[in-house]
C-alpha cells in the first residue's frame, strides 16, 4: 500500500509493507489406554487421518509403546475438528480413546 503526503513542493512517498503470518500448526495426539482395541485405532488413523495401513500400524505401536503418538499435524481448526471427530467415533463405539491437541 502506498500513501502520499504533500508538503509545499515536496512529495513524500511512504510504502507500508504488511506481512501475513502463517497459521501455527498443531499436533493431534492419541493417548494410550487399556481398553481401546489396537485395530480400532488403526482404522481411525486410516479413515480420519488418511494414513496407509503401514503408517497407521506404526502410529498405533508408538501410542501403545510410548503412551502417546501423533496422528497428524494441521492448522488449529483442522486439528480440533479431527480430534472431535475421533472422540465422537470412539465414544459411539464405547471406547475411551483420549485425544489432545498440542502446538507444534
Amino acid at each position: 500500500m502506498m500513501t502520499m503526503q504533500t508538503s509545499g513542493d515536496t512529495v513524500v512517498k511512504e510504502r507500508v509493507i504488511s506481512k501475513l503470518k502463517e497459521p501455527g500448526l498443531y499436533k493431534v495426539v492419541f493417548l494410550n489406554d487399556n481398553v481401546t482395541p489396537m485395530d480400532f485405532v488403526v482404522q481411525v488413523l486410516k479413515d480420519i487421518y488418511h494414513h496407509s495401513e503401514a503408517q497407521a500400524n506404526a502410529i498405533m505401536k508408538e501410542v501403545h509403546n510410548n503412551g502417546s503418538g501423533v496422528a497428524g499435524v494441521y492448522t488449529y481448526e483442522i486439528a480440533e475438528q479431527k480430534g472431535v471427530e475421533t472422540t465422537v467415533i470412539a465414544r459411539e463405539s464405547g471406547f475411551p480413546l483420549g485425544i489432545k491437541i498440542e502446538e507444534e
